[in-house]
């Protein structure tokens, strides 16, 4: 007797399968999370402090204690960022050292020309749509934008911890510059981040790799296609030749 094929089960009963290609380290998703926490933090505390005139931030600080219960919950976020900002300037010290420090993040001429181009692209000025590596200069600017942004949060921010400490070598004025800077520059980073960061990352497409370590294999191949054959070594269409590469 001929044995007889099982009918396969219906499509919405096949298991489907999806490679994940390693993106982010632990190291750094643990950098980012803690990024996110103290900066989340810093807004909640500073903006009432900043705003002290508005009806709502009234009703927040409306005694004394609250005042500085607020002001000691924004110091120990600070701490904490302060401490995630030394170890990355550490680990990359340390990595440089040992010379094992990858280049992916520095910016180059070349993602100046990738700008324009895909400024070019974006304006149907141009049918070429260039292939980028692990990060792409929108990736690129984002970093060192928020690097820079936080680097003058936490200068400022100390000026305006220990205003006695400061002037006692610099004029009295750095303190209402520092003032300045740092409200300023917090309201810049949540706009930047909130309309800039957050769509390209979660509206654009839902990215998730900086939680899980993972970015699956098709949107690295669409997005990061350099990076795609570089870990895999099969070739992708290239973008600007229509060709695989």
């Amino acid at each position: 007797m001929k044995p007889t094929t099982p009918p396969l089960p219906p499509a919405s009963e096949q298991v489907r399968t999806e490679v994940h290609l390693a993106r982010f380290k632990l190291g750094q998703r643990w950098e980012h999370a803690i990024l996110i926490l103290s900066m989340t933090v810093l807004l909640l505390t500073g903006l009432p402090q900043k705003y002290r005139t508005a009806t709502w931030s009234h009703s927040i600080l409306s005694t004394p204690e609250r005042v500085e219960l607020v002001q000691q919950i924004h110091h120990i976020a600070a701490l904490l960022l302060i401490a995630e900002v030394f170890y990355h300037l550490g680990h990359a010290i340390y990595m440089l050292a040992r010379r094992q420090l990858p280049g992916d993040m520095l910016p180059t001429w070349q993602d100046v020309r990738d700008a324009w181009q895909s400024f070019k692209y974006l304006l149907f000025l141009s049918k070429k749509k260039l292939p980028f590596g692990k990060y792409n200069f929108e990736q690129k600017f984002t970093y060192w934008f928020i690097f820079f942004t936080v680097g003058i949060m936490v200068v400022s921010g100390f000026i305006l911890w220990f205003p006695e400490v400061w002037t006692r070598f610099f004029p009295g004025g750095i303190i209402p510059a520092a003032k300045l800077a740092h409200s300023t520059e917090a309201i810049v980073a949540v706009v930047f981040i909130i309309i800039w960061h957050f769509y390209h990352v979660h509206i654009e497409r839902l990215n998730l790799s900086m939680f899980t370590g993972w970015l699956n294999a098709h949107d690295t191949r669409q997005y990061h296609p350099l990076e795609y054959q570089r870990l895999t070594g099969e070739p992708t269409e290239n973008s600007e030749t229509g060709e695989s590469q």
